[in-house]
């Protein structure tokens, strides 16, 4: 005898999916379908639907409504998919008659082809252990790399000198020209502006006290010892550095340098200390003509807002600045040209075969290069205030 039975009601909670249950008799249960029902919508347990008090024990059949049903995606396929899988170790027939159109044929095709053994991914939470281990033995292995690239360019350093290196005097100059020439334009625009919005912050405070006069001597001292020379080095590191790391790690890619190798040439000598020869000789002239241009740019704000001209600007300048200054900026851009040039080389040296590496060395430069740039400057301040300089 069929015969309905009470029916109850049952809906996702937060989600815009919605379903209610509904008990025909004879083991057979109805299930509306309402709503919207999209992969990024909380979607309903198969287990609810037929663990529900409405099943009960005899669950045979369950049938569909989706008279009600607004939207469906990858979700409701999702949803059915595993209500299906759960069935059939019920022994509980699914019958599709009442789903939206192409629902049993998606269905049909996704059960055509066996889900590949291994294509699920697995998160595998690895002991914070074994994680600080790894890092660890990577960071090793990386400082091992460094050390061995440094002592393979000091012998090459020591061949040039003594005339037995392999240094294309060509190459050099053009890399001479792409360090330094090249790099004047965004080298006096990024410094300029520095210098303005320094003089400008010191302005502003300065007047309080009537004092706009220094506003000269902060932007003097401030950018020929430290931030003449780090402004530099950040445009280095990301305009030369990351280009030595893209051109070597392409070359590897290209198996170029397995070439030369081959050949009998040293990679060192051939690709690598011209352009560290290059760099490290333009960046004390480019931390220069940084500190000129950055003077520039504090020089147009003192003129034009704080009405001090420019004979008193630059008379107060040269008055605030010691030889101290310019030496331990020359130390800086030094200090910045060689290690710039190193990680540039050295992570295009370590490039890997894929073209993607290539962009992973370069990324990789342009962060080391930056991190040893703010490192080694706070390092430098410290020597210089130990020893009063």
């Amino acid at each position: 005898m069929n015969s309905a039975a009470d029916s109850t009601q049952n809906q996702t909670e937060g989600s815009r999916g919605l379903w209610t249950v509904k008990d025909e008799g004879e083991g057979t249960l109805r299930v509306y379908l309402e709503g919207n029902w999209e992969l990024d919508h909380a979607l309903p347990k198969p287990e609810d639907i037929l663990n529900s008090d409405v099943a009960g024990g005899g669950l045979r059949t369950v049938r569909f409504d989706s008279s009600a049903l607004t939207g469906w995606a990858t979700g409701l396929l999702v949803f059915l998919q595993d209500l299906a899988r759960i069935a059939a170790e019920r022994r509980v027939e699914i019958d599709r008659a009442g789903l939206p159109e192409g629902v049993g044929k998606l269905l049909d095709l996704a059960a055509a082809v066996p889900e590949r053994k291994g294509a699920r991914r697995s998160v595998e939470h690895e002991p914070v252990l074994t994680r600080i281990g790894a890092a660890a033995l990577a960071w090793s292995e990386g400082a091992s790399a460094m050390f061995t690239f440094i002592g393979e360019c000091s012998v090459a350093l020591v061949k040039l000198v003594r005339g037995r290196a392999r240094l294309q005097r060509s190459d050099f100059l053009v890399f001479i020209e792409d360090c330094g020439v090249s790099a004047l334009p965004i080298v006096t625009l990024l410094s300029m502006l520095f210098g303005l919005i320094l003089a400008f912050i010191g302005a502003v405070q300065l007047m309080m006290f009537g004092a706009q006069i220094y506003v000269a001597d902060l932007v003097g001292i401030a950018v020929v010892r430290v931030m003449g020379a780090v402004m530099c080095g950040i445009i280095m590191a990301g305009r030369t550095g990351a280009a030595f790391a893209a051109q070597l790690g392409t070359m590897q890619v290209n198996q170029e340098i397995d070439a030369l190798k081959t050949l009998g040439i040293s990679p060192i000598e051939f690709l690598v200390l011209p352009r560290m020869l290059a760099l490290c000789l333009m960046m004390p002239l480019l931390c220069l003509y940084a500190d000129v241009m950055g003077i520039v740019g504090g020089l147009i704000v003192a003129v034009s807002m704080l009405d001090i001209n420019m004979v008193q600007y630059l008379n107060q300048t040269l008055h605030a600045l010691k030889m101290s200054h310019f030496l331990v900026g020359l130390v800086h851009a030094s200090v910045f040209g060689v290690l710039i040039a190193l990680f540039g080389c050295l992570k295009g040296m370590q490039c890997g075969r894929s073209a993607s590496a290539v962009g992973e060395a370069t990324t990789s430069a342009v962060v080391a290069c930056i991190v040893a740039i703010v490192v080694s400057t706070a390092l430098i301040t410290f020597i210089c205030k130990v020893l009063k300089v």
